[in-house]
């Protein structure tokens, strides 16, 4: 929708806006010896050529660096300036000021239900800046406040469909900060670009449960990192134990029965699984007994 409107250098145009006033000085002064000798004509081209210069001087405009000015005609869009510096355009037009430079929006901490229904608190920051300044003016009436609740929405959207923590090891969660922040800022590329904005990178900020839940879910947590231990500590008894029993086997060291191997089994577990120092039995009897 962006498109340029005519300039042209400012200095340039000053310089055509003088050089008729000079010339006309140069001529009309020599003959000039009183008030009376100045003729009517004179002080008609000398009040249109005032009128004229006041005219040209609405149409100057300066342009700071990474920033475009939008120009319109009694409403209607002429076009945008993007170069910075002195410009002379179309006189009696209006200029609205974009500025195209980087920006940062931290949303607020938003406190919203994830897929598994647990409510989280979480919080974004994107970076964007303005692409198409006529777009940024004319398709929505704020477009720094469009960016502000788009954002806020795609949040809430994206909370809504991960969960916090995947117990599945193929299932995507919030914590998951590559694959979110990626799909964070596709959807908001898709949701600004009416408002001319492009959305350079978007990350989560702050991620945590609702403060009514985040006990039970740190117990849950050290549960599950509990079990998770305890899991890999049998696993690695049952693995000792196997060897143990193979190495006596083969090494004939000594000749067990099954019953006497399940008592070893059971003791060597007891031993590699307990949490608490053992403290071992000697038995000075039969082995039996």
């Amino acid at each position: 929708m962006e498109r340029a409107v005519f300039r042209m250098s400012g200095f340039v145009a000053i310089s055509g806006l003088m050089v008729p006033g000079l010339l006309g000085l140069a001529v009309v002064a020599p003959g000039i010896n009183s008030v009376a000798d100045v003729d009517v004509w004179m002080a008609v081209a000398a009040v249109v050529y005032v009128g004229v210069v006041a005219l040209a001087a609405t149409g100057f405009t300066v342009v700071d660096p990474n920033e475009a000015q939008v120009v319109q005609f009694f409403g209607r869009y002429l076009g945008s300036i993007r170069v910075a510096g002195l410009h002379w355009t179309w006189p009696l037009t209006a200029r609205r000021k974009v500025t195209l430079r980087v920006r940062n929006f931290e949303t607020d901490r938003l406190k919203v239900a994830d897929a598994d229904g647990n409510p989280v608190e979480i919080a974004a920051v994107v970076v964007w800046r303005v692409v198409d300044s006529a777009s940024a003016v004319f398709a929505v009436d704020d477009h720094v406040e469009y960016v502000a609740v788009q954002a806020e929405a795609a949040v809430r959207h994206l909370a809504t469909s991960y969960p916090y923590e995947a117990h599945d090891a193929e299932r995507a969660s919030l914590r998951d900060s590559t694959v979110v922040a990626d799909e964070l800022t596709e959807e908001l590329r898709e949701r600004v670009e009416l408002a001319g904005v492009e959305v350079l990178e978007s990350r989560v900020t702050h991620l945590a449960y609702a403060p009514e839940i985040a006990h039970a879910m740190l117990a849950r947590q050290q549960a599950a990192a509990v079990v998770a231990a305890r899991f890999r500590i049998v696993e690695g008894a049952v693995g000792m134990v196997s060897n143990a029993l193979e190495r006596l086997a083969d090494e004939h060291v000594v000749d067990l029965d099954e019953e006497r191997k399940a008592q070893m089994v059971a003791n060597l577990l007891v031993v590699l699984c307990g949490d608490r120092a053992v403290q071992p039995v000697v038995n000075t009897g039969s082995l039996y007994s």
